[in-house]
């Protein structure tokens, strides 16, 4: 359907970044717009969200699958999101390479499936708000890894 794809730069090593990226606790405390998390596990959390996106009222019930978690390799999510009228399911790919200054990670997302309403949004709406989304998630990884004492991102994105 839509697909977006890029590359980061990390001071990290891949190991790190591995550790955190495949924890989703590290990740639920990344994404934007989580009002609650319903269960917590290692590779899976249920999220209640709350867009802050015209075409999506009310909350969103977010599970995200941490899946195929390769250390220092690689890990893919499944997103699957739900509200009153509308369905999202997205998949997410991050490949982690060793860098001379750190990680290089190659990620890539697609939106697999819109549902209800979702489906009578233009794509520019839907591919502009997952825009947003990637970039505010990729912000606050870069901001959590600082808190957490890990050297900032030193690469150009």
């Amino acid at each position: 359907m839509i697909r977006f794809e890029g590359e980061k730069n990390f001071s990290q090593s891949p190991a790190d970044l591995s550790a955190k990226l495949t924890d989703a606790k590290f990740v639920t405390q990344c994404i934007p717009d989580v009002e609650s998390v319903k269960e917590l596990e290692a590779d899976r959390a249920v999220l209640i969200l709350r867009p802050g996106f015209s075409f999506v009222r009310g909350t969103l019930e977010g599970t995200l699958h941490i899946v195929d978690a390769v250390a220092s390799t690689g890990v893919r999510y499944l997103i699957a999101n739900k509200g009153i009228g509308s369905s999202a399911d997205v998949e997410a790919t991050l490949a982690f390479e060793p860098g001379p200054n750190g990680t290089r990670i190659r990620w890539a997302a697609e939106v697999k499936s819109l549902g209800g309403l979702l489906k009578l949004v233009p794509p520019g709406l839907i591919r502009g708000a997952a825009e947003k989304v990637i970039g505010d998630t990729w912000s606050a990884v870069e901001a959590k890894l600082n808190a957490d004492g890990t050297p900032p991102n030193e690469g150009r994105n």
